[in-house]
């Protein structure tokens, strides 16, 4: 069981489970459910001990399964001038310099093969190019898409199932008591061929294998020399357990779903109670 971080004292932590985050220099941090609480803002206290890491010397970065454009805005109101981890790690891109630091779509041949296995089986699903949404038609999906992420979808009609350009990601959409039989229909029909997770309890995300945030997190690290152990990875979903698992510091949130838990080494608050910022303070004791 991990430990548990409650209200700044972190319980039944031995001094060799300490350890690890004296030597923390890199924190990545999920937004939704995460660094973001349930009116998609961060708090105070988040952006607080954010800044306060950062006069530590420590890096700070996104790592999201949004689109840049949805992601950079937090970006901008952290000041934070990184490579921001994008589409699940489909697309890394410094948030002020949009230097590209790391890209890799779904190929486009995949991508159309999926696209025409939605079409076939009526599942809603939208395609990310470039920068933009692209979707058959506005509806109670793409709605409550645009209403998280503040991107509006365009709709393109049949033109979805025939896109140009290699996609950085693809997303289906279903109803709650479908997600599970989809989730396996995809893998079972795509093995090999696209890696699927989730972010949301009806979101299924699709990119190409070998594509998740702690390949882009490392990738990060890499340009500034720090070890994996260096890394503390902050997340709450499907999408986030990777980099946790893998993570010197992989911390969970309080909301994060049962197999997130289990795979950090600590429990945060959650989103609404100032995980994030309870974390990086705990780090920043750790330092002193």
């Amino acid at each position: 069981m991990p430990d548990v971080l409650t209200y700044g004292i972190i319980e039944n932590i031995t001094s060799e489970r300490r350890q690890p985050t004296l030597a923390i220099k890199l924190i990545a941090l999920d937004l939704d459910d995460t660094l973001l609480n349930s009116n998609f803002e961060i708090s105070e206290r988040n952006a607080a001990a954010i800044h306060h890491a950062q006069a530590a010397g420590i890096i700070v970065m996104i790592a999201t399964g949004r689109m840049f454009n949805s992601a950079k805005k937090f970006a901008d109101f952290l000041d934070l001038d990184l490579p921001m981890v994008t589409y699940n790690g489909a697309l890394v891109k410094g948030s002020r310099s949009q230097k590209i630091y790391a890209e890799q779509p779904i190929k486009l041949a995949t991508a159309l093969e999926l696209l025409a296995y939605c079409k076939e089986r009526g599942y809603y699903i939208q395609a990310y190019q470039g920068e933009q949404l692209l979707v058959k038609e506005n509806n109670a999906f793409s709605r409550r898409y645009t209403e998280i992420s503040g991107i509006p979808a365009t709709p393109v009609g049949e033109e979805l199932y025939h896109i140009k350009k290699a996609p950085y990601k693809l997303l289906m959409m279903t109803r709650p008591e479908e997600f599970d039989r989809t989730w396996k229909d995809v893998e079972k029909n795509f093995a090999g061929k696209v890696d699927v997770t989730s972010s949301k309890d009806n979101f299924l995300e699709l990119m190409e294998p070998g594509v998740n945030k702690w390949h882009a997190v490392q990738a990060v690290a890499q340009l500034y020399r720090i070890r994996p152990e260096e890394i503390m990875c902050i997340g709450d979903s499907n999408n986030d357990l990777v980099m946790i698992k893998n993570a010197g510091l992989g911390v969970a949130m309080g909301n994060a779903k049962d197999r997130v838990r289990q795979a950090a080494k600590l429990v945060t608050a959650s989103n609404n109670e100032d995980g994030v910022a309870l974390a990086i303070e705990t780090v920043l004791q750790a330092k002193q």
